[in-house]
């Protein structure tokens, strides 16, 4: 079993190392994953809007442009609605649209026009006179602090308008790594120096093009620009408030030298955490009417100035036709207007999200730690299944499942504290280790227990077989030193029962009669070592440990010795009768696989081995059955057991005292059991004072008491008396 661990370690550090890398490189699938796990939080717990609902959007939508016409509408227009905003007491207007291009309505324009047609030349000239829509907005928006809208693109070169923002940072140069672009669409001149603020309207959606994050900082052109909720933020809390930005190499921010990213983004009182590109995940909430106002309703004189007054609005458009329609984890499809607004209502409220810069590294050790842990204990899950009583595969099952119920309570425990940490791939992989690990375990276990049936199958009983299959971490076949009882078994006069007997029916004979003995040894969970020709050599507790050991080797060696006189008894009249001699003793050896890498047997080997065979010899000389040792005696308690004498074992420097096995705790609970050794007693006693009459009268009693199990010692003893 050991030989096959390496192929283990190395096919489970495979799956480690293959998940670790497929987080490193993160391809679009695993991000998807985890973005979606992000968007079903978020589903879950959404940010609470604030009730007084300090930003406000006012929405030019289809009712706006039923009442006043299709888009675009005059620059004056827009300038009436920056006017209605700022006489109502608006804090700040950011303005979610680009006017790059002269209003096609300009007095210029319409002159140009008039003076082509027939009739109507004075009417142009006068309209000639007149400012420009661009000009009578610019001037609406130099009365009230205004955000003007600019868009970042990769594609378009042509420079846009300085930013307003003063910027200070700390650490490594924030150009690094916001989102870099060549150049962009910025308002017109005049409505870019009369605003207050000029912001990025810019949004880089995920491949599934759901907005998940906004960028508080774009580069275009080599130079910084805020977001527009950024640059409204600014604002509100003065129009020289420098943007702080903190990144890698900053005081207190860890990044052991390397260049990081973007670690928070300050401007006034406040703080705003940012991932590495210095974006801000946005945690929304949901969609609510109280926040939008109709541009409709305000040119009609219809909101109340409660509604506006030192709120925070952005002007944007919902109609359909104006394609400003984007999707979020909460909703298909809101204005792109919304998404600006519900950032700032977050930087507002404080109730952010962030992706930590540790974040990747903490799910990587993870991942690694509890699969490393994981793959440990399907290693190990049989003795893990001991301790929680239950089988491997469970064992393993139960500890996988509480890991990844672990990560998804602490990534939803860091959800609730702003944290995004994701559950869901280290949860995945650690899935994946326990499948292939479990596979690979099942494998290896069954291969295991398909060695082991066919290695045991013919020395141990299907049930023990069946033991050691289940739990194979149970035997150690590579050699150990345990205590044993060895059982020799030797038939007598086999030359004389051969004699005349052809190949085939020796073979037969021996197989009809060993068939029923080894049926016998492993019914009481014995080990059948190997036969050896009239001979049967077997041994208890190993493979599988059996503390009751000695008691099971008598029960055998008597069992034996019933199964012989049944024989006898059904072929008393065309057969002479089989006798056995056993001999069992008890004591340590070494016990493992014996043999060379070609061929090998399950034995034991130990001076043990070699009395027990000399026991065995015993038999004949004490005419006796069984013959057992001192250790096995001691260990067997409670049996019919008769010392029989003291000898010197053949290798062996002391003398051991030999005991018969005469039955078992039913005979020695028996009367005349207790009756029959005070009289082997008195024996022994009349022996030593040389009194063999006194015990032959004492043999004569005994025999009397007709104990079936003792005749053949009491007969054998009786005809060593001198007559």
């Amino acid at each position: 079993m050991k030989q096959r661990q390496p192929l283990y370690v190395v096919l489970m550090g495979a799956v480690l190392a293959a998940a670790l890398a497929l987080r490193i490189f993160d391809p679009a699938p695993v991000a998807r994953m985890r973005l979606a796990v992000f968007d079903s939080m978020l589903t879950a717990s959404p940010r609470a809007p604030d009730e007084t609902f300090p930003v406000r959007v006012l929405d030019i939508d289809e009712a706006a442009l039923a009442e006043f016409g299709q888009w675009p509408w005059p620059r004056t227009r827009l300038a009436e609605i920056i006017d209605r905003l700022r006489e109502a007491g608006a804090r700040t207007i950011t303005v979610d649209l680009i006017l790059a291009e002269p209003d096609r309505w300009n007095a210029a324009n319409i002159a140009k026009e008039l003076s082509t047609v027939p009739g109507l030349e004075p009417l142009g000239q006068k309209a000639a006179n007149l400012p420009s829509n661009d000009t009578v907005l610019a001037t609406a928006v130099a009365k009230v602090p205004v955000v003007m809208g600019l868009s970042a693109d990769r594609a378009i070169t042509r420079q846009l308008p300085d930013a307003r923002a003063p910027f200070a940072t700390a650490g490594d140069d924030p150009k690094l790594f916001v989102p870099s672009f060549e150049g962009g669409v910025g308002p017109l001149p005049a409505l870019a120096e009369a605003a207050t603020g000029l912001g990025a309207v810019n949004w880089l959606p995920e491949t599934d093009q759901v907005i998940r994050r906004v960028p508080l900082l774009i580069s275009a052109g080599g130079k910084l620009y805020p977001s527009l909720s950024l640059e409204t933020i600014r604002i509100a809390q003065g129009a020289t408030t420098t943007i702080l930005v903190r990144s890698s190499g900053a005081s207190g921010i860890l990044s052991f030298g390397e260049q990081t990213g973007i670690d928070s983004i300050r401007v006034g009182e406040a703080l705003l955490p940012t991932d590495a590109q210095g974006e801000l995940w946005l945690k929304f909430s949901p969609y609510d009417p109280r926040r939008t106002l109709s541009a409709r309703d305000l040119l009609a004189g219809k909101i109340d100035k409660s509604e506006i007054e030192s709120r925070f609005i952005f002007i944007g458009a919902s109609a359909t036709g104006l394609m400003d329609l984007r999707t979020t984890p909460l909703a298909a499809a809101v204005p792109g207007v919304e998404v600006h607004a519900q950032a700032l209502e977050q930087m507002l409220s404080g109730d952010h999200l962030v992706r930590p810069a540790w974040a990747t590294g903490a799910e990587l050790f993870f991942l690694l730690v509890a699969g490393l842990l994981s793959a440990a204990l399907i290693s190990q899950s049989q003795t893990v299944a001991r301790y929680i009583a239950t089988s491997g595969a469970v064992a393993a099952a139960i500890l996988t499942l509480v890991a990844i119920t672990a990560v998804v309570a602490l990534s939803w425990l860091a959800y609730r504290n702003g944290l995004l940490i994701d559950p869901v791939y280290p949860a995945l992989a650690l899935i994946a280790v326990y499948l292939v690990g479990s596979l690979t375990s099942y494998v290896r276990s069954e291969a295991d227990r398909a060695r082991i049936r066919s290695a045991f199958g013919y020395y141990v009983s299907p049930a023990v077989v069946e033991e050691l299959a289940q739990e194979p971490g149970r035997l150690k076949l590579g050699g150990e030193t345990r205590d044993v009882t060895l059982l020799f078994a030797d038939v007598r006069g086999f030359s004389r029962l051969s004699e005349g007997m052809d190949a085939e029916h020796l073979v037969r004979f021996v197989n009809t009669l060993f068939t029923p003995l080894a049926d016998e040894i492993l019914a009481h969970r014995g080990t059948i070592d190997k036969f050896m020709g009239d001979a049967v050599m077997a041994f208890w507790n190993a493979p599988l440990s059996d503390a009751d050991h000695a008691r099971q080797a008598c029960r055998t060696a008597l069992a034996m010795q019933r199964s012989i006189v049944a024989r006898n008894g059904a072929r008393a009249e065309t057969a002479e009768p089989v006798r056995l001699g056993i001999g069992l003793n008890t004591g340590a050896c070494v016990v493992g696989n014996v043999g060379s890498p070609q061929r090998f047997d399950y034995s034991v080997l130990g001076d043990v081995v070699n009395t027990a065979s000399r026991l065995e010899e015993m038999t004949k000389i004490y005419g006796v059955p069984i013959i057992i040792g001192e250790q096995t005696a001691a260990s067997a308690s409670g049996f019919a057991l008769i010392e029989i004498g003291t000898a010197a074992i053949r290798g062996k420097d002391r003398s051991e005292k030999l005991f018969a096995l005469i039955g078992d705790e039913t005979l020695a609970a028996d009367s005349r059991w207790s009756n029959l050794q005070t009289h082997l007693s008195a024996y022994a006693k009349a022996m030593a004072a040389g009194d063999t009459l006194a015990a032959h009268r004492h043999i004569i009693a005994a025999q009397s008491l007709n104990v079936p199990a003792a005749a053949a010692l009491l007969e054998t003893t009786g005809d060593r008396l001198p007559l």
